[in-house]
């Protein structure tokens, strides 16, 4: 039996996708890279935003048919959020609900054997230390939690994803440990909120980090997204564990607003007062730190002058990775009752923040230019030349290097996405 698996969305999910792949593979499954040499085909499908969800769905009714002699089964959040959509687009599909991966092979052999079978609902089973097939040994994603705290009223990931369930330190330093034995260079950690970390089983995120950040080898370690309102009674603990050489120099802070009215109807729970405090502490601290944020454009009760106010936090801030989302109603979401801003409105406001923050993020990357950087090869670029990291974790485009080793390179030109740069001889 031979099984294609695609995943879509935040690392988290692809996470989910190579423990699928494991659980299948310690059951003697072949993990094929080809479609037409599948006999099943996973879709481990994403449904955090509404592009998509048309995209996860369009694929799923291409496939059933492109190709109806393929048992589908489908995985990811769509599972738990929108089954009644998925029932209707495939019903002949099996499920795997996002906390029901150690069941992969039981789901994927009945498939093959022609029953539809839909495994779903919660569970507390941990990701951390399973079998995992991952794309390369170089890095190396870690599920820390799963979950969230949060109420926010725009998101519908919480209802796939659960309350919060933290994964032991022991468990996870294990899994690092292993992982950079056998040739790793990136730990990723991961989580639908990493702040959150410990909050249910007692444990802290800066903690983690050092567990993790001490371990021997030649590595680093990046932190996935933090929510603003759970980094503050550990945010002075945090910005000392990433202070460590083999931590990225990178936070990842969403504050999707700059108005205070409108952070209180999205019920994030931080002020832009906090949210300010907390990214003064970290460009204090660690000067050289990234800062990517997500801002939510046209939320359905942002005015004009809301607006205008995030404009404001961006200019003052300056991040260096901005990610910009036209609001849109998503399936369950609190937010999805009420009445969405005109379309030539969004437009308008997406439009004026794409451009100040392409403008934003190539100044901030033109800064570079001249500098020396000591950084980590990751990958081979889609168009030529290898792809590496600085240790504020901001790509740079390198010629003539190896994977997985540390180089000096001097950067020569900028764009508001990445570097390129030239190799300096030792």
């Amino acid at each position: 039996m031979k099984v294609y698996i695609e995943s879509y969305g935040c690392t988290f999910n692809k996470a989910d996708g190579q423990i699928i792949a494991g659980n299948l593979k310690e059951n003697e499954v072949d993990i094929v890279d080809s479609i037409d040499e599948a006999d099943v085909v996973i879709v481990n499908t994403c449904y955090v935003k509404l592009p998509t969800e048309n995209k996860v769905t369009y694929r799923i009714q291409k496939l059933q048919e492109e190709f109806p002699d393929k048992k589908i089964i489908i995985g990811g959040c769509m599972v738990e959020i929108d089954p009644e959509k998925l029932d209707k687009v495939g019903p002949n599909c099996s499920w795997i609900g996002p906390h029901q991966l150690n069941k992969a092979f039981d789901v994927v052999s009945g498939a093959y054997c022609g029953e539809v079978i839909r495994e779903c609902g919660f569970s507390k089973e941990s990701k951390v230390g399973v079998p995992k097939v991952t794309d390369d040994g170089l890095i190396h994603i870690i599920q820390i939690c799963e979950g969230c705290l949060g109420a926010c009223t725009f998101c519908c990931t919480r209802f796939a994803r659960g309350p919060l369930n933290s994964y032991p330190i022991e468990d996870i330093k294990a899994e690092a440990k292993k992982a950079i034995e056998n040739g790793a260079c990136e730990i990723q950690l991961t989580a639908q909120d990493t702040a959150a970390f410990g909050r249910d089983s007692g444990e802290k995120l800066s903690d983690l980090i050092k567990e993790v950040a001490n371990l021997d080898g030649d590595f680093r370690v990046r932190v996935g997204m933090m929510h603003p309102k759970n980094i503050l009674n550990d945010v002075d603990e945090i910005i000392d564990a990433m202070k460590h050489p083999n931590v990225y120099n990178f936070i990842h802070l969403p504050v999707q607003s700059g108005s205070d009215k409108v952070l209180s109807d999205m019920r994030r729970g931080h002020t832009l007062s906090q949210y300010l405090e907390i990214v003064s502490k970290f460009k204090k601290e660690i000067p050289d730190i990234t800062l990517a944020v997500d801002i939510i454009v046209g939320y359905p009760t942002e005015s004009d002058d809301d607006f205008d106010l995030t404009v404001k936090l961006l200019e003052e801030i300056k991040p260096s990775i901005i990610h910009l989302s036209k609001y849109q109603h998503r399936k369950g979401a609190i937010s999805s009752s009420l009445r969405e801003i005109p379309p030539e409105i969004m437009r308008k406001r997406s439009k004026f923040l794409s451009e100040i923050k392409s403008k934003i993020t190539e100044d901030e990357n033109r800064d570079l230019i001249g500098s020396i950087q000591n950084v980590l090869v990751v990958e081979v670029g889609s168009k030529g030349g290898f792809i590496a990291k600085t240790d504020s974790y901001i790509p740079v485009i390198v010629e003539d290097v190896e994977l997985g080793t540390f180089v000096k390179v001097k950067i020569t030109e900028a764009t508001a996405t990445y570097l390129k740069s030239e190799l300096l001889n030792d």
